[in-house]
């Protein structure tokens, strides 16, 4: 009886492990908009909370930071291994970076704090709060949140673009990575970039492979805050009217931002856009079948994310063979890259 009981509520603490998971990512804000990975990474040495909390007031110079509260955050941080702590001989606590931590320091290069805080603004996060609805009639929960899809809605309000193109950007790393280590651009003459953002991606690809003429494509709104880049052109436009011509067309975590209609309107679009030998790169997750597993987790993930942000999905090889079926595009290949990327190659041939 006693072991029914605690099974009983072992599976009750599942649940309330799922509940509460979102302070994991309001922790990880909080460290960010404190500052807390620069301010340990630049001590070179353990700190202790005093330590810390002069140093945030060095950041805040109006701050009278709350030494209990302070603790507390530290301490949440600590159990997600953000940070590492010990106790020195005198009994005080002393904190260390991780090499979790680094990835949200705003000093390194490659960090992703951007990412995180567009993910945990209350911006970007109304539309989960919709997400019954969205099954109960259809459409899409972001647009009941905020009137209009998120790209609509960037162009209306100046914080979420720049939160949106920052984090964006910040994940050239991974893109880059990816790209790396694919081989079929070695022969591209000119690449279009569609929904490319500022185009630092594009000018990454530019600068490893010099004969490509490189073409970033996005809306107005985007190409306005886009620097000048070397061999690279900006244009500016909407992907469901026309596409600039190009040789091949990279399409990179743009088709799980879309349901299957508009995406086989991009592809469509695509196709007009390349000549009969030309090609189409698309980078995005592709689910497995099977439901398991530490990638297939976080592929489940992102799909509720666009569930609840785009309107879009992430999808299986099924799934994909469909709309680059019926998008002009009877061909391809699926190229695993870091997991759970992948980059598929689709021609019209």
């Amino acid at each position: 009886m006693a072991n029914d009981i605690g099974q009983e509520f072992e599976s009750q603490r599942a649940i309330w492990g799922y509940m509460l998971a979102y302070a994991d990512s309001m922790a990880l804000k909080c460290a960010i908009e404190l500052g807390l990975a620069d301010i340990i990474h630049a001590h070179n040495a353990p700190m202790t909370l005093s330590q810390i909390a002069a140093s945030i007031i060095d950041h805040f110079p109006s701050s009278t930071p709350n030494m209990d509260n302070l603790n507390r955050i530290m301490r949440y941080l600590v159990n997600l291994k953000i940070f590492s702590s010990t106790v020195d001989n005198e009994g005080e606590t002393l904190y260390e970076p991780t090499p979790l931590s680094k990835w949200i320091s705003n000093d390194f290069e490659l960090g992703i704090s951007p990412l995180v805080l567009l993910n945990d603004h209350s911006l970007q996060q109304g539309g989960l709060h919709f997400l019954a609805e969205s099954v109960k009639n259809g459409g899409d929960a972001f647009t009941m949140t905020h009137g209009c899809d998120p790209w609509a809605y960037a162009s209306k309000n100046a914080l979420f673009n720049e939160l949106f193109n920052k984090g964006m950007a910040c994940m050239q790393y991974l893109a880059m990575t990816i790209i790396d280590q694919y081989e079929g651009l070695k022969t591209v003459g000119s690449l279009v970039n569609v929904g490319g953002g500022t185009g630092q991606f594009l000018a990454g690809i530019v600068k490893k492979h010099q004969h490509i003429k490189g073409i970033n494509f996005d809306l107005p709104h985007v190409i306005v805050m886009a620097p000048e880049l070397p061999g690279v052109i900006h244009v500016s436009g909407d992907m469901f009217e026309s596409i600039p011509s190009g040789e091949t067309i990279m399409l990179k975590w743009i088709m799980h931002d879309w349901p299957d209609t508009k995406c086989i309107q991009i592809l469509k679009k695509c196709r007009q856009a390349i000549p009969k030998n030309g090609k189409v790169i698309i980078i995005d997750i592709v689910l497995q079948p099977k439901v398991d597993g530490l990638y297939c987790s976080f592929g489940l993930k992102m799909d509720m994310l666009m569930l609840g942000n785009t309107g879009g999905k992430e999808r299986t090889e099924d799934e994909f063979k469909t709309i680059l079926n019926e998008g002009g595009f009877p061909s391809y290949k699926i190229i695993p890259a870091v997991a759970p990327m992948c980059i598929i190659e689709a021609y019209p041939h």
